[in-house]
């Protein structure tokens, strides 16, 4: 008998020490997928179990105690608790590759911009004949878009410039003493700031560079330099070559090449045009000039704006026709480029 009771008691033991390990487990992870309610349900089933083996002992010691002997009864095993393993991360949700967003042929969208032209030598009696920028627009080949030439008409380029029209490109030749100045360059310095590309033929800077154009110079980060003038009894026609100091650039070589600006043929006498040099600001980069080791000033071609902007202080007609339209082609075609680089 008393052998039987150390029996129930080891028994007991057991069952205490396997529910314990079984209950705390320290630093075993539960599994996510351990189900809560399946818990609960062997947890009382032990307790039950425990309960009938309490009430089993108490009654072999009772019985012990007066001599007669107790079957034990029959035993509810535990129930068994199994902890799963940790449960693996989610993967993370599989994204498609973006759709590659089709990229209209470059030249497509040159031929086919919104251009806006002022050239001021439209009903010049020397030059009419010669109109270089409509030389070089007829060049590009644009179609498919709106071209608007205004000649020197300032009141229906003002028109233009302020109607709902989405330029992509704004072209001033102020060749022929007709001054663009005052409110225009607000409205132009407005389009520029919308990622409009501007080319401007200005020789008047020393006039006006105090005036209305000062924000947009300024943001372009360029600024007169000086005046720039020749005594028509006497100068020599060399002097006024204007030399390249980027000779690779775009505007020199696409889609023409052998840009040169050597040899003058001198139309306008007096005022040549204005030098620049670069400002303080901006992005301003001087591309030609009448130095070639004076790269900061002296110079009168000049790129800004990411190269949306190109300003040209020389007159186009004191240089070959056969240089200088293939030049205004080279200016339209690097301005719009870089115009739809940054327009969708």
């Amino acid at each position: 008998m008393k052998r039987v009771k150390q029996r129930m008691i080891a028994l007991a033991g057991v069952l205490l020490v396997t529910l314990g390990c079984t209950l705390t487990l320290p630093g075993v992870p539960i599994s996510s997928s351990y189900d809560l309610t399946k818990s609960a349900s062997e947890i009382q089933a032990t307790a039950q179990a425990l309960q009938q083996l309490q009430a089993t002992l108490e009654a072999a010691s009772q019985n012990m105690s007066q001599g007669a002997p107790t079957p034990i009864a029959s035993y509810t095993p535990l129930p068994t608790f199994t902890i799963g393993a940790p449960a693996e991360p989610a993967a993370p949700p599989t994204e498609e590759p973006p759709t590659a967003v089709p990229v209209r042929d470059m030249q497509e969208r040159i031929r086919s911009a919104n251009v806006l032209i002022f050239e001021d030598i439209w009903d010049d009696p020397e030059l009419a004949g010669n109109r270089r920028v409509s030389m070089a627009v007829r060049a590009m080949g644009f179609s498919g878009g709106k071209v608007v030439n205004v000649g020197d008409a300032l009141g229906d380029f003002k028109a233009h410039l302020n109607s709902s029209t989405p330029w992509d490109l704004i072209v001033v030749s102020a060749e022929s003493r007709a001054d663009v100045k005052g409110e225009f360059w607000d409205y132009m310095l407005t389009h520029v700031n919308n990622n409009v590309a501007l080319v401007a033929e200005v020789w008047y800077l020393d006039k006006i560079n105090l005036g209305r154009i000062s924000p947009l110079m300024s943001q372009c980060g360029i600024s007169l330099h000086k005046n720039w003038e020749r005594d028509p009894a006497k100068y020599d026609q060399l002097d006024y070559s204007i030399l390249l100091l980027d000779p690779s650039h775009p505007i020199f070589n696409t889609p023409n090449a052998g840009i040169s600006l050597v040899t003058p043929n001198i139309h306008w006498f007096y005022d040549a045009g204005d030098l620049l040099k670069l400002g303080t600001g901006g992005d301003a980069r001087l591309l030609a000039g009448i130095y070639q080791d004076r790269p900061s000033d002296y110079g009168v071609i000049a790129e800004c704006m990411g190269g949306r902007v190109i300003f040209q202080t020389f007159s186009t007609h004191d240089y070959r026709q056969d240089k200088t339209v293939p030049l205004w082609q080279n200016y339209m075609t690097y301005t719009l480029t870089k115009h739809f680089e940054v327009v969708p």
